[in-house]
């Protein structure tokens, strides 16, 4: 096995299991918005979850593998921490991301040594053609080009991934810089959010905090599983936005 390999099944025990078994991930933290001459501000708690099923892709390498989530994530009133439903009278759209797939081959994750543990270090950044184009979503869409950048560590033992097991216990840290979320109806103004989370792996998806688990059971109960087969294209806040709201 060559060494980018051995690095990718070391992610990949991190990230979910080798067996196939499903893994949930899940985190929480808060959401700041910034925009020019005025202060940070914390306007919500987040809080979520992903559900992931790692299988070797059809062709059978031992090397390539399908990543089969989904994630449910919820915005919080920041004292409260109880899911909101409006903000500023608005609506909120929280994330029923179905799918969110990933495909992997052997490549040079980025880690870091830290003694007892090792970091796995993924910086994504994103810039592609919006699919809330101005012109169709003026009030909701700050520019044709959406463009992001997303953060995340994933942090093992050294002694756990020097071990057989096919899944190693895991921590997490998540970051993302956003434009201003579609359903907040902030047009082209300046600025956007950050996004700031941790979390860990479970050992199930009953150890998801109660409050989250029966707020999916009522609203979206198959975001407790992962996806059975590959599907594509991939959710994100902006494609479920605009099918919740279809260009007139």
């Amino acid at each position: 096995m060559t060494a980018s390999a051995e690095l990718l099944r070391s992610f990949a025990r991190t990230r979910a299991s080798l067996d196939g078994e499903e893994v949930t991930y899940w985190w929480s933290g808060d959401v700041y918005s910034w925009a020019p001459d005025e202060p940070y501000q914390r306007v919500f708690g987040f809080e979520g979850l992903n559900v992931a099923r790692l299988v070797q892709t059809p062709e059978g390498s031992p090397d390539t593998y399908h990543l089969l989530t989904r994630e449910a994530a919820f915005y919080l009133d920041p004292v409260t921490r109880e899911v909101l439903e409006a903000w500023q009278d608005l609506p909120v759209v929280h994330i029923w991301n179905d799918p969110a797939n990933q495909k992997w081959r052997p490549f040079p994750i980025p880690t870091t040594d830290l003694g007892e543990k090792i970091s796995f270090n993924l910086e994504i950044p994103l810039a592609y053609p919006s699919p809330l184009p101005v012109a169709q979503y003026p009030a909701h869409s700050a520019d044709d080009t959406y463009k992001a950048l997303e953060l995340f560590q994933f942090f093992a033992d050294r002694a756990d991934l020097a071990g057989p097991a096919p899944s190693v216990p895991a921590t997490m840290s998540w970051m993302r810089m956003s434009p201003w979320l579609p359903w907040m109806a902030r047009g082209q103004r300046p600025g956007g959010l950050t996004y700031h989370c941790r979390g860990r792996k479970l050992d199930s998806y009953a150890e998801v905090p109660e409050r989250t688990r029966a707020y999916i059971a009522d609203h979206n109960p198959k975001f407790a599983q992962a996806p059975e087969t590959w599907s594509e294209p991939n959710e994100t806040s902006w494609t479920y936005f605009r099918k919740l709201n279809p260009p007139q």
